[in-house]
């Protein structure tokens, strides 16, 4: 299994005869360096946290060129269909969806979901964290936007997450200090990523709060570069 981070929270996960984009915000996002063409080859599927402009990305655009099925809340994939994406699988909170090689699962997320066209603000469902669950491989759990809360030990027991991409950047999500603690203290990772961070000025710019509160925890923290790939 194979894991790409292109910045902010968009990621590969590649696997089998799968390849995931979650959150696809390449055109636009200033870590991201490559070719959005390059990064849509071959995507099987598209996974998307929310309805904000930075995680819907270029969405649109990689889905109608590849025919990669969008599997995200249901408010989102009828908007994507007003945007000619047809391969769309909807789910919501606590549901799952078998999907070719994997499960996906949602779960709640603490944040909000929309995007901003032609001067309206159009709601796009309720956010949420989207758990992998391949037929052979470690389980991937992007909790997408989102503050700490009490009910990640329901997903710890109800899903037992391997690996977690976590966001941390401050503002709009958890920081690192408060991500390091939610880890901590509710889950069993073996791996974590820390995302959504250094993007723009607004958001902390280095993963250091979150690493240095995972010291001595056993938690092994992964920091790649964007475009940067990692052996899972």
């Amino acid at each position: 299994m194979k894991l790409t981070w292109y910045g902010h929270s968009a990621f590969k996960l590649e696997f089998a005869s799968t390849s995931i984009l979650f959150d696809p915000f390449l055109s636009g996002n200033p870590l991201f360096t490559g070719n959005v063409d390059d990064v849509a080859k071959g995507v099987t599927h598209i996974l998307l946290t929310h309805g904000h402009g930075d995680h819907l990305g270029d969405t649109a655009d990689i889905a109608k060129k590849t025919g990669a099925q969008v599997v995200s809340n249901p408010e989102i994939c009828d908007y994507l269909g007003t945007k000619g994406v047809s391969n769309v699988n909807p789910g919501n909170t606590g549901g799952g969806i078998d999907c070719d090689d994997f499960r996906v699962v949602f779960t709640q997320a603490h944040h909000s979901s929309g995007i901003m066209e032609n001067g309206t603000n159009i709601y796009l469902g309720n956010p949420n964290g989207l758990i992998v669950k391949p037929k052979d491989g470690p389980s991937v759990y992007h909790m997408g936007d989102t503050d700490i809360f009490s009910d990640m030990a329901l997903i710890q027991e109800f899903h037992s997450p391997d690996i977690g991409l976590v966001p941390i950047g401050d503002r709009f999500t958890m920081n690192g200090e408060i991500a390091a603690t939610a880890v901590r203290r509710y889950f069993e990772f073996g791996k974590v990523i820390p995302c959504h961070y250094g993007t723009f000025g607004l958001l902390d710019a280095t993963a250091d709060k979150f690493t240095h509160g995972l010291q001595g925890s056993g938690v092994t923290v992964l920091t790649p570069k964007p475009g940067d790939s990692i052996d899972l």
